[in-house]
């Protein structure tokens, strides 16, 4: 989650003052007794003009309120919101990392909203916000925003060895064999880079075979990498790595060296990336983004896109809240259509919302729109950010696998038995 958040924090502007670690419940303003309802969103989620008319549109809903807004930083809210959540004065509505969702729902510091789902626009969620704010059958998260994955290709190179968009993986693998071929003259040339250990796509390829990571028994999560499907996934990330010729680092991920830059230098023709990453690939060559669009993962199965990781932000109302009335009056304004579409306008994917026109006005939101209709989500594990801030076992089965240190059998097996050890 974090890292995608931290690259849209650079790419939407929020030019308010960031406020201090107070929350706040049901705190009065001593000059005018007014109610205040503090709400804590992330860095870089919603745009100014969002937060600026929503708050103003709620508070003129509620006479004698008033929205103490806070801006919270990526860097160290984890501990921020342990802290804040279980305090006698919480903040009254929350923003929640997706991955952060479950160990807070767990230990009983969220407001069980399963009664008011239909009111906050339930009925549209996007599932993989939705699986990740449950637990044991109760809502406690409320979708915000995601983003996904795509691919991300030089329509000019593309046109010019006569390469339409893939469909199916076939098409994909042979479309990166003809670029390979057009630009045979380039030793440098790339027609896909692709990390070794960028394991969020190897989610797509899991999903897309049928696969899964780990599965959920009550309170326990078991990896499930010992699969036929798992084993067929790695199979094809090789296939990828070793057609295309990708110089990209097996021991690394998408970020060492940051994958945007490596694009940006015009020897590569498709990462599978963030759409705002070719913005960052613009700040290099400023030519790359009329040069480029972007197609949905394709699956295994021609005609139809591979399941995408989402990642991605809930909403959620503290248990020791003393404004709970208004925290859901606040969630059923923001995830009205009203302002969802806003966020889509944003290049986010809205989390309450089937209505991605406003993301479909650029080719690179208009593929994410796509694939999102089929995107999932990571383990909903309350020991799950103990994967991603650790030394993430899918990453070293990826190395081990790429590198030919292991087989199949023997990355996958030691991959789920770290994977174990982690969630416990």
């Amino acid at each position: 989650m974090k890292a995608w958040a931290k690259a849209a924090a650079g790419a939407m502007a929020v030019a308010l003052t960031v406020a201090g670690c107070g929350g706040g419940s049901g705190q009065n303003n001593a000059a005018g007794g007014e109610r205040s309802l503090t709400v804590w969103l992330m860095n870089g989620s919603a745009p100014t003009s969002l937060t600026d008319e929503l708050h103003k549109e709620f508070e003129a809903k509620h006479p004698g309120v008033k929205v103490k807004y806070e801006i919270q930083q990526w860097t160290g809210i984890q501990d921020k919101l342990t802290t804040a959540l279980a305090s006698n004065e919480p903040p009254d509505v929350v923003e929640l990392g997706n991955t952060q969702n479950p160990k807070f729902s767990k230990e009983g510091v969220l407001t069980d909203v399963s009664a008011d789902v239909s009111e906050l626009s339930g009925g549209q969620w996007l599932e993989g916000l939705k699986q990740s704010g449950a637990w044991q059958g109760k809502q406690y998260g409320v979708p915000f925003y995601a983003a996904n994955r795509e691919v991300i290709y030089r329509k000019d190179l593309f046109d010019k060895a006569g390469i339409k968009e893939p469909t199916s993986r076939e098409e994909w693998l042979e479309a990166i064999r003809k670029l390979k071929a057009a630009n045979a003259s380039d030793p440098e040339f790339q027609p896909l880079y692709l990390a070794g250990q960028n394991w969020y796509s190897l989610l797509s390829f899991i999903w897309d075979e049928g696969g899964d990571i780990a599965k959920q028994e009550g309170e326990k999560f078991t990896a499930t990498l010992e699969t036929a499907q798992v084993k067929s996934a790695l199979e094809f990330y090789k296939q990828l790595v070793e057609v295309s010729g990708t110089k990209a680092p097996k021991d690394a991920d998408e970020q060492k060296p940051e994958q945007a830059g490596v694009y940006g230098q015009g020897k590569v023709g498709m990462i599978i990336g963030l759409p705002w990453e070719v913005d960052t690939a613009a700040k290099t060559n400023p030519d790359i983004k009329k040069n480029s669009a972007a197609f949905a993962i394709p699956s295994k199965n021609a005609g139809s896109t591979a399941p995408v990781f989402q990642g991605g932000s809930n909403l959620a109302i503290p248990a020791g809240t003393k404004n709970a009335d208004l925290a859901k009056d606040y969630l059923k304004l923001i995830t009205s259509a009203k302002y969802q579409s806003q966020l889509a306008k944003a290049g986010m994917v809205p989390g309450t919302s089937k209505d991605t026109g406003e993301l479909e006005a650029t080719p690179f939101g208009a593929a994410m729109a796509k694939a999102s209709r089929n995107g999932k989500a990571v383990p909903a594990s309350p020991k799950w950010s103990t994967v991603e801030e650790g030394q993430n076992p899918l990453k070293d089965m990826l190395t081990a696998y790429l590198t030919g240190a292991k087989d199949a059998t023997k990355a996958t097996a030691d991959a789920a038995a770290k994977l174990n050890g982690l969630l416990g």
